[in-house]
């Protein structure tokens, strides 16, 4: 798949804790009928056949629909359900050895939480991680606040997506400070409608009511 930056302009990564009852894939696909237009699949505590499963099961619902997959760390479960590519961080494998093992089409993405060094070469897009504090990610580092985007922005050749703490109140403020596109988790996982979650979040991005 063809990555270009409108991929991340409402990023969504899932976590299942809140999903509760709801079917992950019934989630994920309202979400992409409200505007969602790129998601990583993130399990922390699965083991890796669960893992598997539940990617095999999302990539198939999001076949047909343009909506890349991106795997959360786990280069081995991208590789095992065909995804369109890995979300690396900053313990884990190089985007050059990703980029070996994947090959040129894979979509390779890498969380920054400060300046760059020479490790985002290989990567198609950046993350700014945390934007904002969050629950959703308790190792997640200090926050960079707008600031930190717009240095990031500066400071990184490639498309940038924001993550952390980000919801309606704030969308339109991130994208201004460079952000090529929000990711959220609890915004839209967490809703009763995810559709229109979504669908609002879009919205306040755009500058629409």
């Amino acid at each position: 798949m063809t990555f270009r930056a409108a991929a991340l302009r409402l990023y969504l990564v899932t976590d299942r804790g809140l999903a509760g009852d709801r079917p992950l894939g019934e989630i994920v696909l309202a979400a992409v009928a409200g505007g969602v237009t790129m998601v990583q699949i993130r399990e922390k505590q699965a083991t890796t056949r669960r893992f598997i499963e539940q990617a095999r099961a999302l990539k198939a619902a999001l076949d047909g629909s343009g909506v890349p997959l991106i795997v959360n760390d786990r280069l081995d479960v991208a590789l095992a359900v065909g995804a369109d590519g890995v979300h690396l961080g900053d313990d884990d494998m190089s985007c050059a050895e990703a980029r070996r093992l994947l090959g040129p089409r894979a979509i390779i993405g890498l969380s920054l939480a400060g300046p760059p060094g020479d490790g985002f070469a290989e990567a198609d897009y950046v993350a700014a991680s945390p934007v904002f504090a969050t629950g959703t990610k308790p190792d997640a580092g200090p926050a960079l606040g707008l600031a930190g985007v717009t240095a990031l922005r500066r400071a990184v050749p490639r498309p940038l997506v924001a993550i952390g703490g980000i919801g309606r109140h704030n969308a339109a403020q991130v994208v201004a400070a460079g952000a090529d596109g929000i990711a959220v988790v609890s915004a839209v996982m967490a809703a009763d409608d995810p559709e229109a979650a979504a669908r609002q979040l879009r919205a306040a991005m755009d500058g629409r009511p």
